[in-house]
């Protein structure tokens, strides 16, 4: 089963990225040592697309180093 998207949220916030907002249900989070954004969209309850976890994913990996 796929994670919800409320779990790429957290995990992207608990890396330290900030949501930047967006528009309807997309939410765009930075990271000052991340050189792009991550965009993920949808409600929280759904569940997340696997592209959508590889962001999340990768995102995370390059903020830690």
């Amino acid at each position: 089963m796929p994670p919800k998207i409320r779990e790429l949220v957290a995990e992207l916030e608990r890396a330290g990225f900030v949501d930047r907002g967006g528009k309807g249900d997309h939410r765009n989070f930075v990271h000052p040592n991340v050189a792009r954004t991550v965009t993920i969209a949808g409600r929280l309850g759904d569940d997340a697309r696997r592209y959508q976890i590889l962001a999340v994913r990768r995102a995370v990996e390059e903020s830690q180093r």
